[in-house]
């Protein structure tokens, strides 16, 4: 920025009519599909296998169709892959990006977890488990996944004995326990991008996967793909500042300076006076005039939207938080308004979406929201979800 300009001003109402249009909330940005969903917010979170289902249904046009075109997307057309990335989180990423994923972040955390891995085993079986015998098991385990196609552990274990080994981690702490080699393996070997989570047990709403040996993907150089992965989120989630880049990333603060000067990151202002960044494409595009459509939206919990900033004042009233977040810093189901948190959500034993508000709003704004929840309930049909990470409210609310 030369000397005498001014930088660019990106106050709330801007952010809250950015978020609406770049994370297809607004009900005229919604998506056809599931990959343009995807596309959209850069990665769904999948810790939770429902939300990946929510968060995309919350987003299509048609969300009666949300189920039967993320399985085609994630286990037919393969145009989606769930694997692990930021902050060694399971996400759903578009495929094509699997590889900048993999080389701008899961690298450095994978060979953290192996590392762990190999001294806790150690450690916790008296040496009986070293790294050649885990060297042994892994290769016997992938051959076996590779022969079966798709497997779960359990189905690995009858091919390889020796995943059932135990080892004690934390022997003589608060927080000591007996993990077995087959999990902590499993989480390695995904991280490394050598396996990928595939189908469910069950409906779309359960948490045991099989597995299966990730597909090929090119190795990029760590800084290319880093560039790469900085540009996309960006572009869906400026203006952002250097603490939510971080925090999102989980890099260092030095490799995320880094990215941003190598793809021209533009400073903007925020309102409060914080310095943030958007592309170089974006800081030129004027202001949206006028008042966004007004649009109402139900997020599940661990949604990309809610989670996609470390800072979340400009959205989510600070009051608001003890009934929304558990004690992990996780939040729960939303209910969103115009660009703002203004309550919670949850689906009771009998299907019934049951809300409550956190601030005052109007008529309009109430209609709005009781339709997102008939939406919403329509298109889940017989099907009962539960958050992994529960809140106070979504727990209070899901009792009927």
């Amino acid at each position: 920025m030369g000397e005498g300009q001014r930088r660019r001003h990106i106050g709330t109402a801007e952010r809250r009519a950015r978020l609406a249009l770049r994370h297809r909330l607004a009900p005229a940005a919604r998506a056809a599909t599931p990959e343009e969903v995807a596309e959209a917010l850069v990665a769904l979170h999948g810790t939770d296998p429902a939300t990946v289902y929510l968060a995309v249904g919350t987003r299509l046009a048609d969300a009666t169709k949300t189920v039967p075109a993320l399985e085609r997307a994630l286990y037919e057309d393969r145009t989606l892959v769930r694997m692990h990335g930021m902050r060694h989180t399971v996400f759903v990423f578009p495929t094509e990006l699997a590889a900048v994923v993999h080389a701008s972040t899961a690298l450095d955390i994978a060979a953290k977890a192996r590392a762990a891995l190999v001294k806790d085993m150690a450690t916790g079986s008296a040496g009986r488990l070293t790294e050649a015998w885990l060297t042994e098991v892994e290769a016997a385990a992938l051959t076996a996944l590779a022969r079966r196609g798709q497997a779960t552990v359990n189905e690995l274990v009858l091919d390889e004995p020796r995943l059932r080994e135990h080892f004690t981690h934390g022997a003589g702490k608060k927080y000591e326990n007996e993990h077995t080699v087959s999990s902590r393996l499993m989480r390695v070997l995904g991280v490394e991008g050598r396996v990928v989570r595939g189908r469910p047990l069950g409906s779309w709403t359960s948490g045991q996967f099989r597995w299966a040996v990730a597909p090929p993907h090119p190795e990029l150089p760590a800084r290319e793909a880093q560039l790469d992965l900085l540009h996309r989120w960006l572009t869906a989630c400026g203006p952002a500042t250097e603490a939510d880049l971080k925090w999102w990333t989980g890099w260092k603060v030095t490799d995320v300076r880094r990215a941003l000067a190598s793809i021209g990151a533009v400073e903007v202002s925020l309102e409060g006076g914080a310095t943030a960044y958007v592309t170089p494409e974006d800081v030129e595009l004027p202001p949206p005039e006028g008042e966004s459509e007004p649009w109402a939206a139900l997020l599940p919990g661990l949604d990309p939207t809610a989670m996609g900033w470390q800072d979340r004042d400009w959205y989510l009233a600070p009051e608001s938080r003890p009934a929304l977040f558990d004690g992990s810093g996780n939040i729960g189901p939303t209910v969103w308004w115009n660009g703002r948190v203004v309550g919670a959500w949850a689906q009771r034993p009998d299907g019934e979406v049951a809300w409550r508000l956190l601030e005052t709003v109007d008529r309009e704004a109430r209609t709005a929201i009781e339709t997102e929840a008939a939406r919403l309930r329509t298109w889940l049909g017989e099907a009962r979800v539960t958050p992994r990470f529960r809140t106070p409210l979504e727990r209070e609310l899901a009792t009927p």
